[in-house]
């Protein structure tokens, strides 16, 4: 029998909301914690397609992708296969962080936060998924699909506890094979890592059940999309409450409120960063239970930032439960760049010192441009190029990130668009499917 060499993958969520990596022997670990592994700056070009973006790097340069042993998942799959990789970060040569790693990016805005108000950021990424079409029809939030699936739900949930998340709840969705996961908050970059570990855990489990599981934003434009609902709330050094104000708007505190103002003000800048595909625009529509306009809603499915609803009568118990709904992304981005918009946005309203904003209760579709103006709202730009145009024309927005960032990014999205521009909806869906 021939030996096999157990090996652990290096691995790094990139611009396009990919993981991807590069291996060595499990006996070397205790030396790439310190070294890492050899890792090339042009790869952030890499597209969701596998197509290259312009690049200032070229063909030069060497970097490093060290692996966290915070950030590792072991996984053992139900027919026996194992799967082992840590997430890591990208250094320079010298140990340094390299400016355009997602994981540096999230934290650079994490220490913003604290830097600001002594917080720390306390979130969850809530996915939608869909396995392989042909399922049982009819079965909106259906126990005969659900009970179809157990096994493979159930597994998974064991697989997220294995990996050292807290699964709070799964469901069989309203929309055709569509499940909903849902794993309790984490705080700061082990949410977003969690969220990485989410979304490749539960691929991997679906294809060890013979499953296809796709996180695309939308698979077919005549049914629902796959959003990615992203909770949050803070805490501060002590571990206490601080979003929860009983007598503050619809209950949030100072900072809450301006934070919240913040992202809604910024909104339209960052969509491109949190919904960041070709047809992410084609859920991000009226009535489809997504995102549409800035607006802030209490326990509203159809606005951008919700009020989340609370079931505890006392105030240190709704304290803790108390938090808010960041609905305009989707699985398309990486967790670590869209965690990273939503804090700066945030962080912007604080320092700007904006008042809370209050939710609407009406339809803000059945305004025109004019009355959604005078009111303070707009139309969340209705395609991926509108969306970088106004990320790109934002000088207060680009300047959240490091020197160069912008015109990486434009030109990463760029390539992607080409990929896709001669397609029809139907194709540019089916190809988003294969690759998310």
């Amino acid at each position: 029998m021939t030996d096999t060499t157990p090996l652990i993958l290096a691995a790094t969520c990139d611009l396009a909301g990919k993981v991807r990596g590069k291996a060595f022997p499990a006996d070397q670990l205790d030396k790439r914690l310190t070294r890492g592994v050899g890792w090339v700056p042009t790869n952030i070009q890499i597209t969701c397609f596998d197509g290259i973006g312009e690049s200032p790097f070229g063909s030069v340069g060497d970097l490093l992708l060290r692996p966290d042993p915070e950030a590792e998942v072991d996984l053992r799959l139900p027919g026996g296969g194992r799967e082992h990789w840590m997430l890591g970060d990208i250094v320079t040569l010298a140990g340094a962080p390299w400016p355009f790693c997602m994981r540096q990016i999230l934290r650079e805005a994490l220490e913003r936060l604290d830097r600001l108000t002594g917080f720390r950021l306390n979130a969850a990424f809530e996915h939608e998924f869909q396995l392989r079409a042909g399922g049982m029809p009819n079965q909106g939030f259906g126990r005969a699909a659900f009970e179809k699936e157990r096994p493979f739900l159930e597994a998974l949930m064991g697989a997220l506890k294995g990996a050292g998340l807290s699964p709070d709840s799964i469901m069989k969705e309203y929309g055709p094979d569509q499940f909903e996961v849902v794993v309790a908050p984490e705080i700061g970059m082990r949410a977003a890592d969690g969220a990485v570990f989410l979304r490749e855990i539960t691929r991997s489990l679906a294809s060890d059940f013979g499953e296809d599981a796709t996180f695309v934003p939308i698979r077919d434009v005549t049914s629902v999309g796959n959003g990615v609902h992203i909770h949050f709330s803070f805490v501060d050094a002590d571990g206490g409450f601080r979003t929860y104000d009983p007598d503050g708007p619809s209950g949030m505190s100072e900072v809450t409120g301006a934070f919240a103002a913040g992202i809604l003000k910024y909104l339209p800048s960052i969509v491109a960063l949190t919904a960041p595909s070709h047809i992410s625009y084609r859920r991000l529509t009226p009535h489809r239970w997504s995102a549409a306009f800035n607006n802030l809603g209490a326990q509203d499915r159809e606005a951008s930032l919700r009020i989340c609803p609370v079931t505890s009568d006392t105030p240190e118990k709704i304290a803790g439960q108390f938090n808010l709904e960041y609905r305009a992304a989707d699985a398309a981005a990486c967790p670590h760049l869209a965690l990273a918009a939503i804090v700066h946005a945030g962080c912007q309203g604080v320092e700007e010192r904006l008042s809370a904003p209050s939710p609407t209760t009406d339809d803000l579709s059945e305004l025109s441009s004019g009355a959604l103006a005078a009111r303070g709202f707009e139309r969340l730009p209705e395609t991926l190029e509108a969306a970088l145009e106004r990320f790109s024309s934002d000088a207060t927005v680009r300047g959240w990130f490091p020197d160069g960032f912008a015109p990486l990014y434009l030109a990463h999205k760029a390539a992607e668009i080409a990929h896709v521009a001669e397609m029809t909806v139907e194709e540019a869906c089916a190809a988003y499917a294969s690759t998310y």
